[in-house]
């Protein structure tokens, strides 16, 4: 006869052994979900990169339109024979995201480091071009990550930064929201940022916070140097350290009842006025 605590004790560590096998699980499919992208923008542009990342394609079966046409022959350009599987089958292996019938594994992008930022600077200012950089302070929202890629781009940015902690890193959603973006503009994420912030400022770069409670608006500061602008998460701001850490900080005048913007779309209120002061 058994001892019931013992019993009890065993259970107890089996399900403990259990629960350990399944965070596991479920940290190695988020690890994995890191080297998956999705979405035909985004396989798109990582297949149009002189070297690809990408060394596996999966389609959906029952896709035969010009888009996917066009990723076939981009995909051949690379010696790489995409994989034409059940729609079924992709969405098991990326659940609750729109992968418009295309996944595709890739190699890690390569990070760059924050001295390559510094050097980048450096490179940059050395050449006679006003470095234009965008550094999100706590942005969680992978899809907000990946829009604000987008706009970085397309405002002509050099760079996006960001801290690793408690903000959103380059998952599959963020580089599919980004439509190519996160693909070509160097993303940067650092250990410290208040301290990545001393160093940009010690490099001649300027720093403009955004607040509602400040005193200037944007379209009052010259943007025309080198510049980093620095905008926070949704309802919470930059935080006081960060503010501390600016050289200026602005606001962006709204009417109507409207509180706050977007964080990508406030990226791109600033840093569009920023490329338009930089084009007179």
């Amino acid at each position: 006869m058994s001892n019931p605590s013992s019993k009890a004790k065993s259970q107890t560590h089996t399900k403990r052994r259990k629960t350990h096998k399944s965070a596991s699980a479920d940290k190695q499919q988020r690890h994995d979900h890191h080297h998956l992208i999705f979405g035909l923008h985004a396989l798109q542009a990582a297949l149009e990169l002189p070297v690809t990342r990408v060394t596996e394609i999966w389609l959906a079966d029952e896709r035969h339109d010009d888009r996917v046409a066009a990723i076939l022959a981009a995909a051949k350009q690379h010696g790489l024979q995409p994989l034409k599987v059940a729609r079924e089958q992709l969405d098991d292996m990326m659940p609750e995201v729109r992968h418009q019938g295309v996944i595709a594994k890739c190699s890690p992008l390569k990070e760059m480091a924050e001295t390559d930022l510094l050097k980048l600077v450096d490179d940059l200012i050395d050449a006679g071009t006003a470095p234009l950089l965008l550094i999100l302070d706590g942005v969680q929202d992978p899809h907000n990550l990946g829009a604000c890629l987008r706009t970085a781009e397309a405002a002509g940015a050099h760079a996006v930064i960001a801290p690793k902690d408690r903000a959103s890193g380059l998952t599959a959603t963020a580089m599919k929201v980004s439509s190519g973006s996160a693909e070509r503009l160097p993303f940067v994420q650092v250990t410290n940022l208040a301290r990545i912030l001393r160093e940009l400022q010690q490099a001649g770069v300027w720093l403009v916070g955004t607040s509602g409670d400040s005193e200037a608006t944007l379209y009052d500061v010259e943007l025309k140097g080198p510049l980093a602008i620095i905008l926070g998460a949704e309802g919470r701001g930059i935080r006081r350290l960060t503010r501390d850490h600016c050289d200026q900080v602005v606001y962006i005048p709204m009417q109507g009842g409207a509180e706050s913007l977007n964080v990508s779309v406030a990226a791109g209120v600033c840093l569009f006025e920023a490329a338009r002061q930089r084009s007179l």
